[in-house]
């Protein structure tokens, strides 16, 4: 992914976060830096992980989904989740998620099957394809992963993590916050 020319053009960043600022005067200036990049690292990331899939025609959202049901599958011995775990898992609304399974599904990808129990409710699972699917293109999309971050050493990545992990639960507490105002 190219980097867009004004992340690095001392001036025009100077000048962004000059207008920033008079629009918000007690903004520092390092937030806006660290907004900015921040997106930025987003978008390559989510870009970086359509491209390790290119062969696949799915898009990486769609991908996600596949790979939450594999592990769901694997590692907890579930064959199937619910819309509302995955949307959770991903990070999406729940309409977002009924349009990816809505696709999948078509695609032959996934399948859904009502909760014998509560037929308001349905759970979404692999179908052989799906598995294939995941399991053809994992070792691509994990090289990429690796790719992306090996430019930071071990220690560098952890604190990262930290650091990262600190902000989602400051700003998940500056949500609900706001939610209850």
């Amino acid at each position: 992914m190219k980097r867009h020319a004004w992340l690095n053009d001392t001036e025009h960043r100077a000048a962004w976060i000059a207008f920033i600022q008079r629009l918000h005067p007690t903004v520092p200036a390092q937030s806006v830096r660290l907004m900015d990049e921040i997106a930025f690292l987003g978008r390559a990331l989510t870009l970086l992980g359509e491209q390790s899939l290119i062969e696949s025609g799915m898009s990486f959202a769609q991908y996600r989904v596949l790979l939450h049901l594999f592990f769901a599958e694997q590692m907890h011995a579930t064959p199937q989740m619910n819309p509302s775990q995955i949307s959770e898992m991903q990070g999406v609304t729940r309409g977002t998620m009924s349009s990816l399974i809505r696709n999948l599904e078509e695609e032959g990808l996934v399948q859904r099957r009502l909760d014998p129990d509560d037929r308001r409710r349905f759970g979404i699972s692999l179908t052989d394809e799906g598995r294939r699917m995941v399991t053809h293109h994992i070792s691509d999309h994990l090289a990429m992963i690796e790719r992306a971050f090996d430019t930071l050493s071990g220690d560098e990545q952890q604190t990262l993590v930290v650091l990262l992990g600190k902000l989602s639960q400051h700003l998940m507490g500056v949500k609900q916050a706001e939610a209850t105002a």
